[in-house]
């Protein structure tokens, strides 16, 4: 037996219309508005093959975007994997910082729009970005709120055993080390990792901490990433990069179930191992269970969004549609089965249209 409790009749409509979505001739460079600014995540490529200059890194940045936010952006902020963030990366960024606010794009306010490690190097901005400005007698950009997916902000278990096996790799086993090949490219040398000392636990969480007044809205995948092999070496649940934790914005490196302590990755009405605490003004919005890490960014369909923080508004207007339903296993002759939550028709596209098209309504 099935029972159903929908939103308005408009969140309904928005939901099932996000299909239509996809094949709309012309985007509009802006969301809600206002001016997007991409931040991506770890290219490991450049671990292998360091970039000459900062236009073979804006090369590869407009590449990892071109699948659905290339055309919606007006401005990115690209930056090279083999370096870190209080570093090469601070100053690379810094150039395409200065030159966003000398063109005045953030003049009426800019939302971010982050992937993985791009989460980390996003919160070190925003952290310095007006300082920076500032000292130059620029205006600082002005920054309304940070869509962050699967965010790397709190590093990743693949990081501390790349770091491990670069300077002990004596007694790693086969199916360890193919994991960590996988995440990082190469095979683990010392001062060959870049950003992936960053992306340490301890280190990515003591980076650039203090609370900050923008809100940062969090989405979140469970699926399967390299064929499934890193996942027994993440603590939680995770995406096939990025644990939970990190994804959700939890204020602790604990591996857990979901970023809600009452519905899981997949929408089942439960008790689960959520965080203790958030980082201040993290909300996760949505999340997906079979979505995988680099699926978030528009080419993965047929998987189910879960609403967490819900019908408030954080920067922008935050009003997914949401269903909830009653569901009997096969082998459950009676009573009414388990509670579900869900945004309806999410599986019908991708996360990044779904997100793009309600939050632009």
């Amino acid at each position: 037996m099935t029972t159903m409790k929908l939103g308005s009749a408009c969140k309904t409509a928005l939901a099932v219309a996000v299909t239509s979505s996809l094949f709309v001739g012309s985007a509009q460079a802006q969301l809600a508005g206002h001016n997007v600014i991409l931040v991506h995540g770890f290219q490991q490529e450049d671990l292998a093959n360091p970039p000459a200059d900062l236009q073979a890194v804006k090369d590869a940045g407009e590449d990892y975007w071109r699948t659905f936010w290339l055309s919606r952006a007006e401005a990115r902020i690209d930056w090279a994997s083999d370096g870190r963030v209080e570093g090469k990366i601070a100053q690379q960024a810094y150039q395409q910082v200065r030159q966003i606010s000398q063109q005045g794009l953030c003049n009426n306010y800019c939302i971010i729009v982050s992937h993985s490690t791009g989460d980390l190097v996003t919160r070190y901005l925003l952290e310095n970005q007006a300082r920076w400005l500032q000292s130059e007698g620029l205006p600082p950009l002005k920054i309304l709120a940070s869509l962050d997916y699967s965010g790397a902000g709190g590093g990743t278990d693949l990081a501390d055993l790349a770091m491990d096996l670069a300077y002990n790799d004596s007694w790693y086993n086969w199916p360890l080390r193919a994991a960590v090949e996988a995440f990082t490219g190469i095979e683990p040398e010392p001062g060959k990792l870049g950003v992936v000392n960053d992306l340490q636990t301890n280190v990515s969480r003591n980076l650039a901490v203090s609370p900050n007044t923008i809100p940062r809205l969090r989405f979140v995948a469970g699926g399967s990433s390299y064929g499934g092999i890193t996942k027994p070496f993440i603590s939680g649940t995770d995406d096939g990069v990025v644990p939970t934790h990190s994804a959700c914005g939890a204020t602790t490196a604990v591996g857990i179930d979901s970023c809600s302590d009452s519905i899981s990755l997949a929408g089942k009405v439960t008790s689960q191992d959520g965080p203790d605490a958030l980082y201040y003004n993290h909300f996760p919005i949505l999340m997906n269970e079979g979505v995988t890490h680099s699926g978030v960014l528009g080419t993965e369909t047929g998987n189910i969004s879960v609403p967490v923080v819900n019908n408030r508004t954080l920067g922008v207007q935050v009003d997914f549609a949401s269903r909830t339903y009653n569901q009997r296993a096969w082998w459950q002759l009676w009573g009414a089965g388990d509670t579900y939550i869900e945004v309806p028709g999410s599986d019908q596209t991708d996360m990044s249209t779904l997100v793009y098209t309600t939050l632009n309504n």
